[in-house]
């Protein structure tokens, strides 16, 4: 899986006997993940800070009475040690680990010139030093498996571009994806690492934040595709990392965000113009 498997006379996309971690994978985009890694045959655990009851965790059918769920662990992965639990009662649990992506994150609005130190470390930690934590732990395991294992960190868009009222998280993200690559090239061979660079996805937490229906619409009418991303998409992107058919990529970075950003500039200039 990590740079040893191969396609011959096999699905590439079938996780069959293989195992994976998604941090903050109870909703939004990481239980797009879970549900994806689930449906390709993988056992998966789930993690979160607050319990997940069964009946709430992600899952797929596997024929009309057959329900696949995820396992849950209860941990803040800004904790090394925390972090390190996840990784061992996943082993316990399931015998190995082939495949973590590392989706916990995110950030408040948070003005740069108040936000308090607190704050800003918190922000950090957990969209940094907490994949570090858990890749750490990981890898561990991965490097004593004979094929390895697959890191996939989840950035963002706002680690490529300023990002005005969440600049600590884009720092942040700006510094996952140079410790992704960093940790490709200390790794190989046995582990790939790469990252998801996501732009306007629809989640719970995006709707809150771009103002509801007519925000998104505005947002969306921003980008090339003319609309956000969803967790699916993401999640067909963390597969395809994930499985031999990328067994030759890693320390990069897959850019999803629809096309980018129309420049401003040329909006600017059209408004005096004309298109």
């Amino acid at each position: 899986m990590g740079a040893q498997r191969s396609t011959d006379g096999l699905d590439p996309l079938d996780f069959g006997g293989r195992v994976a971690i998604v941090t903050g994978g109870g909703r939004g985009i990481g239980r797009a993940v879970a549900e994806a890694f689930l449906a390709a045959g993988a056992d998966v655990m789930v993690c979160g800070r607050t319990e997940i009851a069964d009946g709430a965790l992600p899952e797929v059918s596997d024929g009309p009475a057959t329900v696949r769920r995820a396992g849950f662990f209860a941990a803040d992965v800004r904790d090394p040690d925390q972090a390190s639990a996840l990784v061992e009662a996943t082993v316990g649990r399931y015998g190995r680990l082939d495949v973590l992506v590392n989706n916990a994150g995110g950030s408040p609005y948070a003005d740069a010139a108040t936000a308090s130190p607190r704050l800003m470390a918190s922000i950090v930690n957990l969209n940094l030093l907490a994949p570090l934590y858990c890749a750490q732990a990981a890898n561990a395991v991965m490097q004593g498996q004979d094929d390895g294992g697959v890191i996939v960190n989840m950035a963002s868009v706002s680690g490529l571009r300023p990002s005005p009222g969440t600049a600590a998280y884009g720092a942040a993200k700006a510094g996952l994806l140079n410790l992704t690559q960093s940790l490709a090239v200390e790794w190989a061979p046995k582990v790939r690492v790469n990252a998801v660079s996501a732009g306007l996805v629809t989640t719970e937490a995006g709707d809150d934040h771009y103002g509801g229906p007519e925000g998104i619409a505005a947002a969306a009418a921003t980008v090339p595709l003319g609309r956000f991303g969803t967790p699916g998409d993401v999640a067909g992107i963390c597969l395809f990392l994930a499985s031999p058919l990328a067994a030759y990529v890693s320390g990069a970075n897959v850019v999803a965000h629809g096309g980018g950003e129309r420049p401003a500039f040329l909006t600017a200039v059209e408004a005096v113009t004309g298109p």
